[in-house]
């Protein structure tokens, strides 16, 4: 399912139009990245959380040359799955 079938899906359900629902999904999203980006996190019950985890600067390897490289440290956005959605999948 990619953003369009979203939006559809959500409007549908929820008997609004495709723009109201375009502007909830958008309005969700922002509010996610805001919170993460102050390093929040945003807990959906039921379906998951969403946080930051940070990523140790390391060495590695330039694939094409073999020559080592330094990799900084970084900031990425983690999901851990809530309950009722592994319920829903299994």
């Amino acid at each position: 399912m990619n953003k369009t079938e979203l939006i559809e899906h959500i409007a549908k359900q929820a008997d609004i139009s495709k723009a109201a629902a375009g502007r909830a999904l958008e309005s969700v999203i922002g509010a996610v990245k805001t919170t993460l980006k102050k390093n929040g996190t945003v807990s959906l019950v039921g379906f998951g959380t969403f946080s930051i985890a940070k990523r140790a600067a390391r060495a590695g390897r330039n694939p094409r040359t073999g020559d080592a490289i330094k990799i900084k440290s970084a900031k990425v956005p983690k999901f851990k799955p809530g309950k009722g959605l592994k319920d829903a999948v299994n």
